[in-house]
């Protein structure tokens, strides 16, 4: 059960992997009425974060789970927690990755990502860059996903509302 503190080899990686990746919302030079329909509809933001006629985007979520090696001494799990964080910030600066974040209890599942990546393999080739997953820390199991285009400006707000980069 959550105690309201967060887990410290878990709080460094909250929220990371959704600051650096640039997605902004577009700039348009249309005027509203060729912009949006009466549901508010914006043709440009929908192109730019290549949304389908509904709004959605296909992405591959990942759930990282406690791997078989986690008998580290301390140090060594914390160099290798700045590297994991390391390498969620990269992903995220070259758009791979929309979301990233631990949950806050205990449990085997240890967090998620969210890529924004055109099949499972491709995401699967990213999480092998992850030290964490390399070091059998954490393993991930990888979803196909459908969720909402506007995750792609997710990191792009994240920037402007976070006073600390973990």
């Amino acid at each position: 059960m959550y105690n309201g503190k967060i887990n410290p080899f878990l709080a460094g990686f909250l929220l990371v992997g959704i600051l650096s990746c640039s997605n902004p919302a577009p700039e348009t030079n249309e005027t509203p009425q060729e912009e949006s329909t009466a549901n508010g509809y914006d043709s440009a933001m929908a192109a730019a974060y290549e949304a389908d006629q509904y709004g959605m985007h296909s992405y591959v979520m990942a759930f990282l789970k406690a791997g078989p090696n986690r008998s580290q001494s301390p140090e060594e799990a914390a160099e290798i927690q700045r590297a994991h964080l390391n390498n969620i910030n990269r992903l995220a600066e070259e758009g791979k990755l929309v979301l990233a974040g631990p949950f806050m209890d205990t449990g085997e599942v240890r967090g998620i990502y969210v890529f924004a990546v055109e099949s499972v393999d491709e995401a699967r080739k990213l999480t092998e860059t992850d030290p964490a997953i390399q070091a059998g820390r954490l393993v991930m199991e990888l979803k196909p996903w459908y969720g909402s285009a506007a995750l792609m400006g997710l990191n792009e707000v994240h920037k402007k509302i976070s006073r600390e980069n973990p």
